[in-house]
């Protein structure tokens, strides 16, 4: 039995288990990115909020972002040499943590 999740129920998912992790705008971005794969692959994922939190780190700008990692990435073409980047608006952004 499976069933389809729309952007309401997974903010709710995400709210209920890891309230912070997420900006409302980067709960949204992600979900999309997330049909957007599917779409693309054929491939239904299973929503698992715990596995996207370990997986998917959200950021406000580049420098909250070299906190993190280094500041050896100077903008973020160069982090999408590594790894995916969902972009929310013209600063803030999501990795795929790697």
């Amino acid at each position: 039995m499976k069933t389809t999740v729309t952007v309401t129920t997974f903010v709710d998912a995400f709210r209920a288990l890891r309230p912070d992790n997420f900006s409302n705008d980067g709960l949204q971005a992600l979900f999309s990115y997330l049909e957007e794969y599917e779409t693309d692959t054929g491939e239904e994922l299973e929503l698992d909020v715990i596995a996207l939190c370990c997986d998917f780190a959200e950021y406000q700008n580049l420098e909250e972002f070299q906190r993190d990692y280094s500041d050896e990435y100077q903008t973020i073409d160069e982090i999408e040499e590594n790894t995916t980047v969902i972009m929310i608006n013209h600063e803030s952004f999501i990795i795929q943590i790697f």
